[in-house]
């Protein structure tokens, strides 16, 4: 196995290069040390700020004992300041301040929520759509459709981050597994706060309780997902859905968000595979449908929140791949994108339009007497091309060269 990875993975690797090394000690000073000189930007002070105020809120809200919370708070510190431990766990901190959110919303009480909006979405749904696109598709039921929905909804869904996470690591640029994480966990952090703060029912509370006031005291239903069990034999899904933290969280569709982000993380490495991942995305849309979990504008809304916080994460964190590295440990240094060099207002100063031209004071400069001198070409072996622009050739150096031969050409 060893023999076939170094041969997959290792075998391009550049001698003595250490850009994708794991950290491999267990001395927390280590990682203190790093603490100590590490140098705080204003984002960073709002990311961990924010992440500390979701947990400390966690902290104290969820119902689980003093000491046991105590206990895997510790657990995680003693994870965090380990370097061998600390460089998953720690970037991997939106990821766990989600699910402990998550999982608390449970127990909040019912008295101090926001109420549960029913006929909000559907009617969003009539007016944009022109009718319930749930309710369509969900109209023609048959065995082989539900075992088709199934797939990504019941199955992929729960283990492709897990799968993402291991191809990007390995096939990505180095710390591009960072910016996965971050981007995966705030996609579903503020998705689980936007749903604690406008509960909404999905299509199946539509199809067994109409259009009646909700209340936080119902069990959640697995929708279609209920046949799923049937076929199986098997009470997963309907024990799983009844009991979910967020029972009314509709709207935005972390189903959709999941997906969407991991297409786009996918399509980012691997571009040429990107029909191939919006297929994917198309397909779980269609079956969180076709199984009545949510309306079409629940799913757009957790696209859009998926591709915000996908470009926010690409300008400020992702490394630029390479088509041409298939291995983390391929790569030679880590480039990240510049948003100052992208700017097209930017002004460079080796861009043509940006030289000086001397101005030719002498009034019987004749403009012919310059044919039988060679111009500067940008195509010249012995000049460099400029990063920003293909046109940014010229040189001040040309343009001395320039005037000297005209006024050769003139006092001959």
């Amino acid at each position: 196995m060893s023999r076939l990875f170094r041969k997959l993975f290792l075998s391009q690797r550049p001698a003595g290069s250490r850009l994708a090394d794991l950290e491999t000690s267990l001395d927390p000073s280590l990682s203190m040390r790093k603490l100590r000189n590490y140098q705080f930007t204003i984002a960073d002070l709002c990311h961990y700020g924010f992440l500390g105020s979701v947990l400390l809120f966690v902290f104290i809200i969820n119902p689980a004992g003093w000491l046991a919370k105590i206990a895997l708070y510790l657990v995680f510190a003693a994870l965090f300041l380990i370097p061998a431990t600390s460089q998953f766990f720690f970037n991997a901190l939106p990821i766990f301040t989600w699910l402990a959110l998550y999982f608390t919303s449970s127990s909040f009480s019912a008295a101090h929520r926001p109420p549960i909006t029913v006929q909000v979405l559907p009617a969003i749904e009539t007016i944009l759509y022109g009718d319930n696109l749930s309710d369509i598709l969900a109209a023609s039921l048959n065995k082989p459709l539900d075992f088709f929905a199934w797939v990504p909804y019941g199955l992929f869904h729960f283990g492709a981050p897990f799968v993402v996470a291991i191809i990007l690591f390995l096939c990505g640029p180095p710390t591009i597994l960072r910016g996965y994480a971050f981007a995966f966990g705030y996609m579903n952090l503020l998705g689980v706060i936007s749903q604690n703060l406008f509960p909404a029912a999905p299509p199946w509370y539509k199809i067994l309780y109409g259009l009646t006031p909700a209340n936080y005291s119902m069990k959640g239903s697995p929708g279609g997902l209920r046949r799923i069990d049937e076929y199986l034999g098997i009470n997963l899904y309907s024990d799983g859905f009844s009991n979910s933290a967020v029972i009314f969280g509709a709207l935005p569709s972390l189903h959709s968000g999941c997906a969407t982000m991991e297409a786009l993380f996918f399509s980012y490495v691997f571009p040429k595979l990107t029909p191939l991942f919006i297929f994917y995305v198309c397909w779980l849309w269609w079956s969180t449908m076709y199984l009545t979990h949510h309306y079409f504008v629940d799913l757009m809304a957790g696209s859009v929140l998926s591709y915000a916080i996908f470009q926010y994460t690409k300008y400020y964190h992702l490394p630029l791949p390479e088509t041409s590295v298939y291995s983390r440990w391929t790569y030679v240094e880590i480039k990240k994108f510049s948003l100052w060099f992208a700017d097209p207002l930017n002004a460079d100063d080796s861009d043509v339009e940006n030289i000086f031209v001397p101005t030719i004071l002498e009034n019987d400069f004749e403009m012919n007497s310059m044919e039988d001198s060679e111009p500067p070409s940008i195509f010249d072996n012995n000049r460099s091309v400029s990063r920003s622009s293909a046109t940014s050739n010229t040189s001040l150096e040309a343009q001395d060269e320039l005037v000297t031969s005209s006024r050769t050409n003139k006092k001959e």
